[in-house]
């Protein structure tokens, strides 16, 4: 069985990478943020809640995380294994899940402050499907139309500059502590983020001595 988290600053391609392993090892992705997507799509009292915090550009408080995540994980559908994606964003969600679950390794992307930005700011998301497009690594045939419903593409309520500001700030200040705590348990593998998707993949995978 495999289990992961996988850490780094919003737009360093965590979900991009954790869904590649998905498809290596047949693992359950747990997005954490398309959890809480879910919930504000849909309308829900925590959607509600989840949609103001973020929008003001802080984090989720801990408890309510904390509830989320072990709700996903006690529905015990992960039979070879999960990668853990946006979790945890604190030290003391950390001490929750380093008290309540065992973990393999956590796989933690590096990226500078500067290259998030510029990542962070072209995101577009289709209106209608979802569907995610980057302006500058995957731009849609048509400028603001989905190339697959033709919805008109968006900025995410909390891609503005102000809002990342803070979210680049509390990374630095509330999640790079939970990262220590890993370390000092010998569990975290550095890589650099910077490269095409598929080389990251490739020395993840070297990483953890999968290939």
């Amino acid at each position: 069985m495999h289990k992961y988290i996988i850490m780094g600053v919003q737009g360093c391609g965590k979900g991009t990478q954790a869904r590649l392993l998905k498809q290596k090892l047949d693992i359950v992705h747990i997005s954490v943020g398309d959890i809480f997507r879910w919930h504000i799509q849909n309308h829900t009292k925590l959607g509600a809640q989840v949609k103001r915090t973020v929008a003001a550009g802080n984090l989720v408080g801990d408890q309510v995380v904390e509830d989320i995540v072990r709700q996903r994980l006690d529905q015990h559908d992960w039979n070879y294994g999960f990668i853990l994606d946006g979790f945890p964003r604190s030290e003391s969600q950390a001490l929750f899940f380093l008290e309540s679950y065992d973990i393999d390794a956590v796989i933690h992307i590096q990226v500078p402050d500067a290259v998030v930005r510029d990542r962070v700011l072209s995101r577009r998301l289709c209106s209608d499907c979802g569907l995610d497009f980057n302006l500058i690594s995957h731009r849609p045939e048509v400028e603001n139309v989905c190339d697959v419903c033709g919805g008109e593409l968006v900025s995410r309520p909390d891609d503005k500059p102000e809002a990342l500001a803070e979210r680049l700030e509390e990374y630095h200040t509330k999640t790079e502590p939970a990262l220590a705590l890993f370390r000092r348990k010998e569990l975290v593998l550095d890589l650099d983020g910077t490269p095409a998707p598929n080389t990251i993949q490739e020395e993840i995978r070297r990483l953890l001595e999968l290939d």
